[in-house]
């Protein structure tokens, strides 16, 4: 493995390695050990032209904790503010001869763009509306903590699934792993290809995807991606789509609730739910350290 572009490039094994990785490194980190030094006297770039709390965090610590020298490159700090390119930016970042990029960027496909001309591998961190698979991977490391498998689980996610690379990726991931995926969103927010592209359930209202799942994946209406979108008032929405414990009493009994973060709370989760009994989010914050960890240590075999 070169690069981590897509939930696509990798095949199931891959996945399960990753994800056996990144077990063991979780609870590594659980048990304050160390991971190791797989990326000892190697330079990672950190480019984020999207604001990020938690990738962002989780990518730089799990590169610390591997032994790399990590540096963050702001584009509100760079020649980006004088008009250079993406692919101008990284080509000469890689003349300094890093080990590794890890991107995020606002338009989709822009990490499979600069990957081909450089020597570094390069890692996505998020592209726009296209795909973020460590986010996947992450939800599926803590999928598999809590039911012990991802075959023949039941996953609803809902919101807003038309700008969510999440959904994509997690649709894409949770299928490779014989999971059945519901994708459940209000008409303007619910693309009508996604069910034929995903092999996907797809859901209008929210209440049938809830319906026996066994776990309920909650994503955020992303203001900032909607451009005349017929969306609903946030009150609105969390009157019709909002997940609440009325709502998430359709699902098991043992059913465990997510979201990737940030979490718009009283729209699309309710307070009760995401700091409830059954909710891992959390969990999947500190998944993401594990799992990013993983990514680049297999790129550096």
């Amino acid at each position: 493995m070169r690069h981590l572009l897509g939930i696509e490039d990798l095949s199931r094994a891959q996945i399960e390695a990753l994800l056996d990785r990144a077990s063991g490194y979780l609870a590594a980190l659980s048990g304050g050990a160390a991971l190791g030094a797989d990326l000892s006297g190697r330079v990672v770039v950190n480019l984020f032209y999207e604001a990020s709390t938690r990738t962002r965090t989780s990518f730089e610590i799990a590169e610390k904790r591997l032994g790399a020298e990590v540096v963050n490159v702001s584009p509100q700090t760079s020649s980006v503010v004088k008009g250079e390119t993406l692919l101008d930016t990284v080509r000469n970042l890689d003349a300094m001869r890093p080990f590794a990029f890890v991107i995020r960027h606002a338009a989709s496909g822009a990490t499979r763009f600069v990957a081909d001309p450089v020597r570094a591998s390069v890692v996505n961190a998020g592209d726009g509306q296209h795909q973020h698979p460590t986010q996947a991977l992450l939800d599926a490391l803590t999928m598999r903590a809590h039911k012990g498998r991802i075959e023949g689980l039941v996953v609803a996610i809902c919101g807003d699934i038309a700008h969510s690379r999440v959904a994509r990726s997690n649709a894409l991931l949770l299928r490779k792993l014989g999971a059945t995926v519901r994708l459940a969103a209000p008409r303007t927010l619910l693309p009508p290809s996604m069910g034929a592209a995903f092999d996907c359930e797809v859901f209008e209202r929210i209440e049938p995807a809830l319906d026996g799942a066994d776990v309920v994946m909650m994503l955020r209406i992303q203001k900032e991606r909607l451009v005349g979108a017929g969306v609903p008032s946030p009150g609105e929405y969390a009157r019709t789509f909002g997940l609440d414990e009325r709502r998430l009493a359709l699902a098991r009994p043992d059913a465990v609730v997510m979201h990737p973060g940030p979490m718009n709370r009283g729209v699309e989760i309710g307070y009760r739910v995401a700091d409830g009994p059954r909710s891992v989010i959390l969990e999947q914050v500190e998944a993401g350290v594990a799992v990013r960890a993983a990514v680049l240590a297999s790129l550096s075999a």
